[in-house]
């Protein structure tokens, strides 16, 4: 009985998943066994479902496992691929990294030859800023030599030509000549080739312009008329001695007027210095105050000529007849050539010719001091290799 027991208790016992139960072999008793002695068939079906869903697990996990390696593979690939594009990268910036540093060195050899070159200007522009220095020097040179030679022989005679019309004013008050002789003096001067003379050139004009307004526009014309009116003196008609009686008044006083009258004859000289009835000699004292004024024209005394047109004048109107046209004419004549009359200051000359000679003796002592500062600088100048 005790080996039926065990075979009943042995499925019992749980067996493990991975150890398949080995079979079990019974020996068959000799005596006929009781019916509770005998193996059931449903446990041998559950033994079987067990190994399927044993089995079913199994497949689960090495289908897992498969899967896990699947995308461990798959994961590995794409790290691959990856490493692989991070390695074409890196090569292509190596040799993008190889081409710069070619770029760099062209330029740095670019930079290298540019730089030589400026060198190689800079020393060239320094020679020709010594050539230029030099050429500079041999002009100025020139100039002072053309200063010192034409200018100077411009400036001599403008010198010439101020002293001249200075002293011709100056002894013949000659207003016109003299200011002849300074517009030559200015024209000459305008011819020098320097502009530092412009000061002097403003002076001649003034002094110019001076000799001109001192003088009457046109002498030669205002004498012109002085000798005309002379010569018409004498036929100018003289005051009458008494007023035209016309017609006889029929007052009583013009009858005691005209009674008395033949008793007492009373004449008017009109305040004349002479007689009247000597006609001869109030047309010489007209003639000789014209003649004296037109001396003091000539002797440029304004003072002298304004009072000898008005001793003039005052002969006209107290010696000749005022209603007479040809005497009102030369009245009028009289007054226009008192508008036209000189002035009796004189001109102060001179200034002009000052200011020239000041200014040659400055120009004549600056050219000292550079001539003795450029000889140092001489071979500076044979160094550079410009030869004026």
């Amino acid at each position: 009985m005790s080996q039926p027991d065990e075979a009943t208790e042995s499925p019992k016992a749980p067996a493990p998943r991975d150890v398949q139960p080995e079979p079990m072999i019974v020996e068959p008793s000799r005596s006929r066994p009781t019916p509770s002695a005998r193996a059931p068939k449903p446990r041998g079906g559950g033994t079987l479902a067990l190994a399927l869903i044993l089995s079913l697990l199994a497949l689960a996990a090495a289908a897992w496992v498969g899967w896990q390696q699947w995308q461990q593979q798959r994961g590995s690939h794409a790290d691959r691929q990856g490493v692989a594009s991070l390695q074409q990268r890196a090569d292509s910036i190596e040799s993008r990294l190889g081409a710069l540093g070619d770029q760099r060195a062209s330029l740095d050899q670019r930079v290298d030859d540019a730089a030589a070159v400026n060198r190689s200007l800079r020393e060239e522009l320094l020679g020709q800023s010594e050539r230029i220095r030099n050429l500079e020097d041999a002009v100025a040179r020139l100039a002072e030599k053309s200063l010192s030679g034409h200018d100077a022989m411009l400036l001599d005679e403008t010198d010439s030509l101020l002293r001249m019309g200075a002293e011709r004013y100056r002894l013949f008050h000659d207003a016109p000549t003299a200011a002849a002789a300074y517009a030559l003096a200015d024209q000459t001067l305008a011819a020098v080739n320097d502009g530092a003379f412009g000061g002097v050139r403003q002076d001649i004009q003034a002094e110019r312009e001076a000799l001109l307004k001192s003088q009457p526009s046109d002498p030669t014309g205002v004498l012109r008329q002085l000798q005309s009116l002379r010569g018409a003196i004498g036929e100018l008609p003289l005051k009458p001695l008494d007023a035209p009686t016309g017609a006889q008044a029929t007052d009583a006083w013009s009858r005691i007027r005209r009674a008395l009258g033949s008793v007492v004859s009373v004449h008017r000289d009109n305040g004349a210095p002479l007689a009247v009835a000597d006609a001869r000699f109030a047309r010489e004292l007209a003639a000789l105050d014209l003649a004296q004024a037109q001396a003091d024209l000539l002797a440029h005394d304004g003072a002298g000529y304004a009072a000898a047109l008005q001793r003039a004048d005052a002969s006209l109107a107290s010696q000749f007849d005022g209603g007479a046209a040809s005497v009102q004419q030369a009245r009028a004549t009289l007054k226009k050539l008192q508008s036209q009359q000189p002035t009796s200051d004189s001109v102060e000359l001179g200034a002009a010719l000052r200011e020239l000679r000041n200014l040659r003796a400055v120009r004549a002592l600056a050219p000292a001091p550079a001539s003795s500062a450029a000889k140092p600088a001489a071979p500076a100048g044979h160094q550079g290799g410009a030869h004026p």
